[in-house]
């Protein structure tokens, strides 16, 4: 059993973790933070995903969008639509969670981010940059709300933040260059979107580690900020390159931890 002070360090080092990357790709950091608590802090699966979420409550993401406001201009309208249909479905994915068998749905979702993480490879390469800046206007942001609730749904359901998969759909979708997709995303992360999935962990489990979720915090914090000023000095195409080889290795953890239980 690992005293406070254990639990101080591991939850300050894994929201240091989850924060650059989250700073970096335009991720929720959910993707980072669940196995890290379980694996380093031994938070069972399902604790884990409501703390996570828990932790994605607060508008720790702020430094991050801050410093992408500098690079690049964000839709709001969109980022409205994607908070809409985030809230409309991330309590349906956290009921889900506590009734749906585990292995299968994880290596569903491993199979969906390789194929989101080919496309998106493929997509750098052949798409002139002129087509993906095309998709402005009132029918892209109107994307927002199936993307949103695509989103919103994974989240709850895995307690990863949904950005991981929302990112990829707005570049393939609505057109925007991949430091546009992370910033709108990141935005969208900024209210507490995630509250009827939170509210849904916090009943099944009887509560949730809200003293290490406080530490998590802070380390999300520092470290999305010093990912997000990192990534506004990346060139588009190394980056949405970066994040698509990103989306192979969590494909790869995903289907080997559903693989070997």
């Amino acid at each position: 059993m690992a005293s406070l002070s254990d639990f101080d360090l591991g939850g300050l080092a894994t929201g240091l973790a989850g924060g650059l990357l989250s700073g970096m790709f335009g991720i929720g950091g959910g993707i980072v933070l669940v196995p890290l608590l379980g694996l380093l802090l031994g938070l069972q699966q399902q604790e884990a995903q409501g703390a996570t979420l828990a932790v994605l409550l607060l508008p720790i993401g702020l430094p991050a969008v801050l410093a992408y406001r500098k690079r690049v201009a964000i839709r709001w309208w969109l980022v409205a639509a994607l908070v809409a249909g985030f809230v409309a479905s991330v309590g349906l994915g956290a009921r889900a969670a506590n009734s749906i068998p585990e292995r299968p749905l994880r290596v569903l979702f491993a199979t969906l981010l390789v194929a989101v993480a080919l496309q998106m490879w493929r997509a750098q390469g052949n798409r002139p940059s002129s087509a993906r800046r095309s998709g402005t206007g009132h029918s892209s942001n109107l994307n927002g709300l199936w993307i949103g609730a695509i989103g919103g749904f994974l989240a709850g359901l895995f307690g990863i933040g949904g950005a991981i998969v929302m990112i990829p759909l707005l570049v393939l979708v609505t057109r925007l260059e991949q430091h546009e997709a992370q910033a709108v995303t990141l935005a969208t992360m900024l209210p507490p979107i995630g509250l009827p999935g939170v509210l849904t962990y916090a009943h099944a489990r009887g509560t949730l580690p809200w003293v290490l979720m406080g530490m998590v915090v802070v380390g999300f914090a520092v470290g999305a900020l010093a990912g997000a000023r990192l990534a506004v000095r990346t060139r588009t195409g190394p980056l949405a390159r970066a994040f698509a080889a990103f989306l192979l290795v969590v494909a790869a953890g995903l289907a080997w931890t559903a693989l070997r239980t």
